[in-house]
């Protein structure tokens, strides 16, 4: 008789709802687990988010620790990101059983390098190259001490890194992440991004408007949707919605000056899963290449067409499935082609689609990549 897989994961976050890009992968990992067996027993890191009873349901057991969120933090030579999620009960209850750790993202690494887990399995999920990422944030970041503090955060994130070589395996996120972290640490398996879609829905035929969503409150979703209501569609016909939360007061502002121009809040999920699923284009920039971006692919997965610039899809695999412009004159000619009706999205779009997409990015395939590094 086959023992059962138990595994320890530290989240950096409460993984529902599933309603930001990090959080989405932790999810759908943590689902694809359960339904592949594993016994799951999640430590995730409390701030602004509530306990999640619905966890319960693909953990065997769940617990909470509060993060870290004193000032004088941010004067340590670690970075913030990690030294705010320290925890002594943490260490206390890994410390209790000899199952493997899935550590997701560098934030959840403060155990790493402790002697007391030297021979225990552990496997850290990296989410992007986060000083890179940090880095990015910082140059888009209006607010002078937000952008200190981002600057700050990568030079002490670009040095702690190196806390890697204590892992059993790094799980990168991206072709080119996995090329990165290999080339620096070795012992780096490629582990494609986990995500609510199991099947390609999209629709035939076509739709009114393009969309583009995200998390506004995040500097480089807010420089995207600037970008393209102050320079793609300042003149085009053409509807555009915008879907995301915390909007920048200059992002309301932008909004109120274009008449094409609809911005929609606190969307729930399912809500903006139709929008992506009735635009007629999916339209995406992004200003910095790192990780891969949650929302391509459940566009792909669900929606028409897509136009995005070269950042968002180098080194994914995706892009022979979108349409690129790399810039405003560029992106405006592929919308006016999607949105004349020149192209149109018919069957052979989502057979192409669904040839790429579930045999790169199926949760059930990619799992058992995940389920063969931790035991």
């Amino acid at each position: 008789m086959q023992t059962e897989k138990h595994l320890n994961v530290i989240s950096f976050d409460i993984p529902f709802p599933p309603d930001y890009g990090g959080v989405v992968e932790i999810y759908y990992k943590l689902k694809a687990l359960h339904e592949a067996g594993v016994k799951i027993h999640l430590h995730c890191f409390e701030y602004g988010r509530e306990k999640q009873e619905s966890l319960k349901k693909l953990c065997s057991s769940v617990h909470y620790y509060p993060r870290k969120t004193a000032r004088s933090l941010l004067f340590n030579t670690l970075p913030y990101i990690v030294l705010s999620r320290e925890s002594a009960a943490l260490k206390k209850n890994l410390l209790r059983n000899n199952h493997p750790i899935l550590m997701e993202g560098i934030h959840s690494t403060f155990l790493l390098g402790d002697k007391d887990f030297s021979k225990r399995k552990i496997v850290v999920r990296m989410h992007n190259v986060e000083h890179d990422y940090y880095e990015s944030l910082a140059k888009v970041e209006t607010n002078i001490f937000k952008r200190y503090y981002f600057y700050n955060e990568a030079g002490k994130l670009k040095k702690y890194e190196a806390i890697l070589k204590h892992a059993t395996s790094i799980a990168a996120i991206s072709p080119a992440d996995t090329w990165y972290f290999k080339k620096k640490y070795g012992h780096t398996q490629y582990l494609p991004a986990f995500h609510p879609n199991s099947t390609v829905t999209c629709k035939e035929g076509n739709g009114t408007y393009a969309f583009y969503h995200g998390n506004l409150a995040v500097g480089e979703n807010n420089e995207a949707a600037l970008f393209l209501i102050q320079r793609v569609f300042n003149d085009l016909p053409f509807k555009l919605i915008i879907a995301g939360n915390k909007p920048s007061d200059e992002l309301v502002g932008a909004v109120k000056e274009q008449k094409n121009v609809e911005l929609l809040t606190n969307l729930r999920f399912d809500k903006i899963s139709d929008y992506i699923r009735n635009a007629q284009c999916n339209v995406m920039p992004t200003f910095q290449s790192t990780g891969i971006k949650l929302k391509l692919l459940t566009a792909l997965f669900a929606g028409r067409f897509c136009i995005v610039n070269k950042p968002m899809v180098e080194n994914t695999g995706l892009d022979s499935l979108c349409i690129i412009g790399n810039s405003a004159e560029k992106m405006k000619d592929k919308i006016r082609e999607v949105m004349n009706g020149k192209k149109e999205f018919n069957i052979k779009e989502i057979r192409k689609r669904e040839k790429i997409l579930l045999e790169n990015f199926s949760n059930e395939k990619n799992i058992l990549l995940l389920i063969k590094l931790l035991f």
